[in-house]
């Protein structure tokens, strides 16, 4: 059983290795993963394991209903055999497991769950996030230059192949025949929703996520290292950048959350619009400047799963980061007369936050509904 949003997010993706997609499947092939490699339980997939799920899901071993709950992560798991039977609840965030049973008997159940709680990121905000980018050793940040490594690996890998809709390769190719300019902006579009494309069809490949998204962790890093390839950037300058950026979404996914009615990649963009303004020494100020334009301009861009069509999406939002930027460091921002814009970015990221978690509710309803419904009716199709 699943939260309606876990649901729509798993309903339309690619498994890794198997070029199929459906949550049955992805069940029943993580009943035969190693759980110790944790999100990465699909890694490995072989033709006998999809064989074998695939009986698993004919002889209706596998069941998939929607579990309702308030909660926007929320996956329980029973598994049975002739003698025995296990139960486990995952809540909140895609690994924390807090309730265990076994024939029936609790074995562990954490009582104050490890929600995704606004407190443990009270210390940050705009001004503590630029000062830690500023001053930070380069060393802490071997993690970002880790996702800077792994995320243009598979921006590559999409641009190479033909996967999904081919979003990222297809306008790299336009680049390349002279129908697209080849500047940084079409270049960290093409680049980024390549890894968008690969990532959604099951590439094999690894991803650095952002917050639990792969699609944000790639939207957070590639537009960045795009500019800072295409204006030859050095290394350290890209690294500070793309940290700012990775910061910065975690920061506004915070009062986001975790899941939502609304795209996630947006936030990422916003965070990527920060970095790229950071790496064309744009100022703190800049910086804020970059998040209005953004929150104002592409908020209320819905989520109706993860899918192929998510490419199309990031090069959207990666077309407005850059855009977004661009402004900024040239003093524009949009003012706090206009729509849910207050007169500092703070503000408007906690209005982005109510917009999300109050409004988004009878949404995210809507789209379930209608993802379900066009399923069973495709379903009946002869």
């Amino acid at each position: 059983m699943a939260s309606g949003n876990i649901i729509k997010n798993a309903m339309g993706v690619s498994i890794p290795g198997t070029g199929r997609a459906g949550m049955n499947l992805a069940a029943a092939l993580g009943s035969l993963g190693d759980a110790d490699k944790k999100l990465e339980v699909l890694c490995g997939v072989k033709d006998g394991h999809i064989e074998e799920a695939q009986r698993m899901i004919e002889e209706g071993r596998i069941r998939v209903e929607k579990k309702e709950t308030l909660k926007k992560l929320y996956i329980e798991v029973t598994a049975k055999s002739l003698d025995h039977s296990a139960k486990v609840i995952i809540e909140d965030r895609h690994t924390n497991i807090t309730h265990i049973e076994e024939d029936g008997v609790v074995v562990f159940d954490l009582q104050e769950k490890m929600a995704e709680k606004e407190e443990a990121y009270s210390f940050m905000n705009i001004d503590s996030i630029f000062h830690f980018v500023e001053t930070a050793p380069l060393v802490k940040l071997h993690k970002v230059k880790e996702s800077i490594r792994i995320n243009k690996e598979i921006g590559e890998e999409g641009l190479k192949k033909g996967y999904g809709l081919k979003v990222g390769k297809t306008l790299y190719e336009a680049m390349k025949s002279g129908g697209q300019v080849d500047d940084a902006i079409n270049y960290a579009m093409a680049l980024t929703s390549a890894g968008s494309d690969a990532r959604m069809a099951g590439s094999s490949l690894s991803v650095m996520s952002n917050s639990g998204s792969g699609n944000q962790g790639l939207t957070a890093t590639l537009p960045v290292v795009a500019y800072g390839e295409k204006m030859s950037h050095g290394e350290e300058a890209v690294i500070r950048a793309v940290a700012l950026s990775h910061l910065m979404t975690i920061y506004i996914k915070t009062k986001f959350g975790r899941l939502s009615a609304l795209c996630g990649a947006t936030i990422a963009a916003t965070g990527a619009s920060c970095g790229i303004t950071y790496l064309q020494q744009g100022s703190k100020e800049a910086v804020s400047a970059a998040i209005q334009n953004m929150l104002g301009n592409i908020t209320g861009m819905i989520c109706d799963g993860a899918k192929g069509g998510c490419a199309l999406k990031v090069a959207t939002s990666t077309s407005a980061a850059c855009m977004s930027a661009t402004l900024a460091l040239s003093g524009i921002a949009i003012g706090s007369q206009e729509g849910i814009i207050e007169e500092n970015a703070e503000h408007t990221i906690l209005n982005l936050g109510l917009l999300s978690n109050q409004g988004g509710v009878e949404s995210d309803r809507i789209i379930l509904d209608i993802m379900l419904e066009k399923e069973n009716r495709l379903k009946k199709k002869p």
